[in-house]
C-alpha cells in the first residue's frame, strides 16, 4: 500500500503537458473517425509523420506502423472473410481478401478520409501516389497500439470496412492483366506482353504495351509507366475477349 500511494502522490507531482492546437486537432479528427477518445496521441502523431530526408536517424515516422497495420488489417480481413464465407473455397478468399486490402483500395479509403491533411510534419504535396494507403495502415497499426485487437478489429470492420462495402468487391475486377492470365492458362492459350518506349518533344517518356493472343495482336494502350501501359491494354483486351468468351462468369468458377 506504501508504495502505491507512494506511486500516486509521484504521478500527481508530474506536470502535465498541455496539448498544443495541433495536438488537439489531430486528436479530435481521429476521435470522430474512430468514435471514441484517443488514448496515447503519439502513435497516431507517428502515423501520420513523414520521413524526412537528412535529419536525425532514428526519428519516427509512419513506417513501422505502416508495417503493423498491414499485419493487423490482414489478419482482421481474412477473420472476417472465413467467418463471412462458410462455403467459399481458399481461392475465392484469397481474391476477396486481395480487392479488399489491395493498395488502390486503401488509396481510395485514405482519401475518402482525408489522412493527407493529417501529416505533422512537412507539406503534402507530391508524396508519391500511394501515400494515402500507407497512411491508412499506418493509421490501423496506431488504433492497434492504442486501443487492443478486438477494440481495433470492431472499428475496422463497423466504421471502415463495412458490410456492405465489402459486398461490393466480390465483382469487382482488380487486375485486369491478372484476370487475363488466369483465363489464358484455364484455356492454354498463349497472353505475351511487348513494350516499347516513346519519347516527346518535351522529353516525356511514354510506354506502348501491347497484346498478342497466340502471337495476335488484340489491343494496346499508352501511358507514363510499363505497368500502367500493361494493366490499360489489358483492360481493352479484357473488354474485346468477354463479348465472345464471357471471362467473368468463367472467373467466377476459378474462384
Amino acid at each position: 500500500m506504501g508504495l502505491k500511494n507512494s506511486l500516486q502522490k509521484f504521478l500527481l507531482k508530474r506536470p502535465f503537458k498541455k496539448k498544443t492546437e495541433k495536438e488537439k486537432l489531430l486528436s479530435a479528427r481521429v476521435s470522430k473517425i474512430i468514435g471514441q477518445n484517443v488514448k496515447n496521441l503519439d502513435y497516431y502523431h507517428e502515423a501520420f509523420s513523414l520521413k524526412i530526408p537528412n535529419k536525425t536517424t532514428g526519428a519516427k515516422n509512419y513506417e513501422r506502423l505502416e508495417f503493423l497495420g498491414d499485419a493487423v488489417l490482414g489478419s482482421i480481413i481474412s477473420c472476417y472473410l472465413y467467418k463471412n464465407y462458410p462455403v467459399a473455397n481458399e481461392g475465392f478468399l484469397t481474391q476477396m481478401k486481395s480487392k479488399i486490402v489491395n493498395r488502390k483500395n486503401l488509396n481510395s479509403l485514405g482519401e475518402k478520409l482525408k489522412l493527407r491533411d493529417f501529416i505533422q510534419n512537412g507539406g503534402n504535396g507530391n508524396l508519391g501516389e500511394n501515400i494515402s494507403g500507407n497512411l491508412f495502415e499506418a493509421f490501423i497499426g496506431a488504433l492497434y497500439l492504442d486501443t487492443n485487437y478486438e477494440t481495433c478489429e470492431k472499428i475496422v470492420l463497423e466504421k471502415l470496412f463495412t458490410d456492405k462495402h465489402i459486398e461490393k468487391l466480390e465483382n469487382k475486377i482488380v487486375s485486369y492483366k491478372g484476370l487475363l492470365l488466369e483465363w489464358s492458362q484455364k484455356k492454354k492459350v498463349t497472353i505475351k506482353y511487348e513494350i516499347t518506349e516513346e519519347t516527346l518533344p518535351n522529353k516525356n517518356l511514354l510506354f506502348k504495351s501491347c497484346i498478342y493472343l497466340n502471337n495476335v495482336k488484340i489491343s494496346s494502350a499508352t501511358e507514363t509507366s510499363k505497368k500502367k501501359a500493361e494493366e490499360k491494354a489489358a483492360q481493352r483486351a479484357f473488354y474485346s475477349l468477354n463479348k465472345k468468351e464471357h471471362i467473368v462468369e468463367k472467373q467466377k468458377n476459378i474462384s
